[in-house]
């Protein structure tokens, strides 16, 4: 059993809705249909970490023994969907999913995050307000998701502007605890406010664990490699880090919460992009939802729930009809709602 977080660290069930629609969703899971769907496995986090750098390493390996080549076309993108896939862990060990041990989990969750530019400890600040406040004045994630749909032209221009590396600062300020801004009330959001000292003060620390390695991973790979080394760094570590991840980012975060047409519960607050039964599911799959994060909806409902019971746990509730009325969508409903023209603010159900 984990132990019951100190006040300033706690995920609160969020039971808003009609007549309480998402505390009756949550009930029709027994005790002992959800205590396995909770259970932690070193053995499945281990692999989805090894799959993630597999993909990694190989495309870096591809990249440095044909460089310089048209091979790089292929490394750059493959390197940032990858790296994609190590947000999406930390964002496990966020939650205290990964391990049930704390310092592994801590440990390698703050490693993943180091290497991608993500403070760990402080997304965990941040991520806590999201899930404790979806889509209130106090959802520091609204700035990225909410008022959609804002047109097509504006999102491809975003989506454009993150390829093309101008919109990355602001990324990893948002990962570093930045103020977030309400666009409707014009209220500043500050993650680090809202949290206990623990929580705080690890935030603070870890920002500083990744300001080190970004310093001293181009100073390393100079001492070994010379100007090539360097380069080879830039080009298949860090263009990737800050273009193709961006834009990836951008577009799952949307999926995930954007153009939906009921704010008042998480079961039409958030939503569960099918990634089966269709090319182009699959391929979204592939390209924005790695480890299961499309189950953002059931992640929302449940988030003591690790990534690789998600599937089960969305299985359970389809049987049991909590998922009739929600937000559940194939990718290509989904992008027609969140690049719809700026007027057409409604979603149909499907």
């Amino acid at each position: 059993m984990d132990a019951a977080p100190a006040r300033g660290e706690e995920f609160r069930e969020d039971l808003r809705g009609p007549g309480s629609r998402t505390a009756q969703a949550r009930r029709l899971l027994t005790p002992e249909e959800l205590a396995p769907l909770t259970r932690l496995s070193t053995p499945r986090s281990l692999l989805a970490i090894a799959q993630t750098l597999g993909l990694i390493a190989g495309a870096v390996a591809l990249g440095m023994a044909s460089w310089p080549s048209a091979w790089l076309l292929l490394c750059v993108p493959v390197i940032g969907i990858a790296q994609h896939g190590l947000f999406i862990l930390a964002h496990e060990a966020t939650h205290y999913r990964l391990f049930s041990a704390r310092w592994a989990n801590d440990g390698l969750g703050r490693l993943m995050g180091i290497v991608a530019g993500l403070s760990m400890c402080t997304y965990r600040v941040t991520h806590r307000l999201h899930h404790n406040h979806l889509y209130t004045d106090d959802d520091p994630d609204t700035a990225i998701h909410g008022g959609y749909p804002r047109g097509r032209a504006y999102l491809w221009r975003k989506l454009g502007q993150d390829l093309l590396g101008l919109n990355a600062w602001k990324t990893y300020a948002y990962f570093f605890g930045a103020p977030a801004i309400n666009d409707d009330t014009r209220r500043e959001i500050r993650p680090l406010d809202d949290t206990s000292p623990a929580l705080r003060a690890a935030a603070r620390r870890d920002r500083w664990y990744v300001v080190a390695f970004h310093l001293g991973a181009p100073l390393l790979a100079l001492g070994l490699g010379g100007p090539r080394g360097l380069l080879m760094y830039a080009v298949l570590w860090l263009l990737p880090l800050l273009t193709v991840l961006q834009p990836i980012l951008r577009l799952r975060a949307i999926c995930e919460h954007g153009a939906v047409g009921d704010l008042g519960s998480p079961l039409t607050a958030a939503r569960c992009n099918r990634t089966w039964g269709s090319p182009l599911n699959w391929l979204a799959r592939a390209l924005l939802f790695p480890h299961h994060v499309n189950h953002h909806l059931e992640h929302h409902l449940y988030p003591a729930v690790p990534h690789y019971h998600l599937p089960r746990l969305h299985a359970l509730l389809r049987e049991k009809g909590a998922l009739d009325a929600a937000e559940v969508r194939d990718v290509r409903q989904t992008w027609s709602l969140i690049f719809a023209a700026r007027k057409a603010r409604h979603a149909v159900h499907a």
